[in-house]
């Protein structure tokens, strides 16, 4: 079975990204920080009937990456897809006149957490000939709102990667998509559901063409 690892792994989009690659005969790869959670989500999975099981890493510390990712390749083997896709509401925003160095560096390390997980992945998927790299940000990284300005600046620096990582790996047979999402999800916009959302990751992973997709969905 190929087997997807979702970084970030939560009960909101995360969960709704594995059910979604699990109902498409996935095995699924849960990681996060908390072992509780990940037990939790990964035993609501299997009563789906989705094979899957949690991995517990913190992204702003790479050799936690690095040892789950091990810890994953010994269970089921190669990953076919890494997704990641992670949320902390405690790192805090800043406005574009407030930005610092103290509330920026936290953004960039936490996003540099794509760049280890892609280092697990990658020589694998090159060897292979195949693989697919889904990297989540918010549609900050695209279109800037000023009141996130700090998060937006590392944002777009990891959308800036991505898009540099599709157009090296595409010629080894790896597709790689960045994927920005501008929505409060669950918050009521029909469009901004999380299982809605997670279509978009099945959609890019099938059709394989695309280096980013924005996914809108605000009230106007």
């Amino acid at each position: 079975m190929p087997v997807i690892a979702i970084v970030g792994a939560g009960p909101g989009l995360g969960y709704e990204i594995a059910r979604a690659f699990g109902a498409k005969g996935f095995t699924v790869a849960l990681l996060a920080r908390s072992a509780e959670k990940l037990d939790a989500l990964a035993a609501k999975l299997e009563g789906e009937g989705i094979e899957a099981a949690g991995f517990t890493a913190d992204i702003t510390r790479p050799e936690t990456i690095a040892a789950a990712f091990t810890q994953i390749k010994d269970r089921f083997g190669r990953i076919d897809v890494l997704e990641f896709s992670p949320a902390d509401a405690t790192l805090g925003a800043a406005g574009v006149l407030d930005v610092t160095p103290e509330n920026l560096q936290p953004q960039f390390d936490f996003y540099l957490g794509a760049i280890a997980a892609v280092k697990q992945v990658a020589p694998d998927m090159i060897t292979a000939k195949d693989g697919t790299i889904l990297i989540t940000t918010g549609g900050g990284s695209i279109d800037p709102v000023p009141f996130l300005a700090n998060i937006n600046v590392a944002a777009a620096g990891l959308r800036n990667w991505t898009l540099n990582l599709h157009n090296e790996l595409k010629a080894h047979g790896v597709y790689v998509a960045h994927l920005a999402i501008t929505a409060w999800i669950g918050a009521g916009h029909p469009d901004a559901e999380p299982d809605v959302i997670a279509r978009n990751y099945i959609e890019l992973y099938q059709t394989r063409t695309e280096p980013e997709h924005h996914h809108i969905a605000l009230d106007q």
